[in-house]
């Protein structure tokens, strides 16, 4: 039974590298509105915010670590929030270029993808009418042939690379087999409790978004780990972002949101901010009689090193 005294952490990911600006004309894609739009979002209640970066010329997904510092500082200065960056990047992205901006900025949180596994939205490409940028329609339709490629040794070298800088994880599983993949690290001894496990569903290439699935994950996971040892949060992708999320924090877990996940504040309604979202998963929670979790709570409750250590 979940207990209803404990605190949720909200995470929100602000931009991501799946949609694509003709989703949506609100998706942030310059820094000083990735920035904004993040700012906002911590002041509505967000103690984690998951960063990636874009080309500020037309939105597409870029590794550039100059890109990232145009925000990500200023995101450290005007907010005690987790920084989380991506180590997930976009399918099109080599490792190196994956990692070119945690290697530098040495952050509190990294997320980590833990497979390799086909990964698409490219059934939405049918949808959209107009696209805004020369790049999109060939990026989208792109992903039905494209692999998102996390290797168990791409794994360990993450571990080893970025753990020596003291950052933690977002462990992300987007099926029952990622948990084991995880399982293994934690009998080579590359990851220790308490673990933070992002459970994705409703993405094309892992778990669909029946109910069934999350119970699944989450009884997966107390066995192999013992729930005393991990935090648990769900993603729930397009319009099954706000109904899964809430069952996430029924079950004992946490909650992520933002315009990564999905372009959607209701049905046909866009969230025209990431701290819509927010704002209104936080309303549920508190009405459902959870606390939410300010930044100083997710980093005790996550082991994390703190923001004076971080090099942003």
């Amino acid at each position: 039974m979940s207990d209803a005294s404990r605190k949720v952490i909200i995470s929100c990911a602000i931009t991501g590298a799946t949609h694509v600006p003709s989703m949506s004309e609100h998706l942030p894609i310059t820094p000083a509105q990735i920035r904004d739009q993040a700012i906002e979002a911590a002041e509505a209640g967000a103690a984690i915010i998951h960063l990636h970066a874009r080309d500020p010329n037309d939105g597409r997904p870029t590794p550039s670590p100059e890109i990232f510092k145009a925000f990500v500082p200023a995101i450290a200065e005007a907010t005690d929030a987790v920084i989380n960056i991506t180590t997930g990047g976009s399918t099109r992205m080599t490792l190196e270029e994956r990692l070119a901006y945690p290697r530098l900025a040495k952050p509190e949180m990294c997320s980590l993808n833990m497979g390799s596994m086909n990964f698409s939205i490219h059934p939405v490409a049918a949808k959209i009418e107009s696209w805004r940028y020369g790049w999109e329609k060939d990026y989208v339709e792109g992903m039905e042939d494209m692999i998102f490629r996390n290797t168990f040794k791409d794994i360990r070298n993450i571990l080893l690379e970025l753990g020596d800088n003291g950052t933690r994880f977002e462990f992300e599983c987007y099926d029952v087999g990622h948990l084991y993949n995880l399982a293994h690290f934690v009998e080579q001894g590359l990851v220790k409790p308490p673990f933070f496990i992002q459970s994705v569903f409703g993405i094309l290439g892992g778990l669909g978004t029946d109910p069934e699935n999350m119970v699944v994950m989450r009884s997966t996971a107390d066995r192999l780990f013992g729930r005393e040892n991990y935090q648990f949060s769900v993603l729930g992708a397009g319009r099954h972002q706000m109904p899964l999320v809430t069952m996430s924090a029924i079950l004992g877990g946490n909650v992520r949101v933002g315009l990564e996940d999905s372009v959607y504040l209701s049905k046909g309604v866009k969230a025209e901010t990431n701290a819509q979202q927010v704002r209104k998963i936080r309303r549920i929670l508190e009405e459902l009689s959870f606390e939410i979790a300010t930044p100083a709570d997710a980093r005790k409750m996550l082991g994390l090193k703190g923001a004076d250590k971080v090099t942003l």
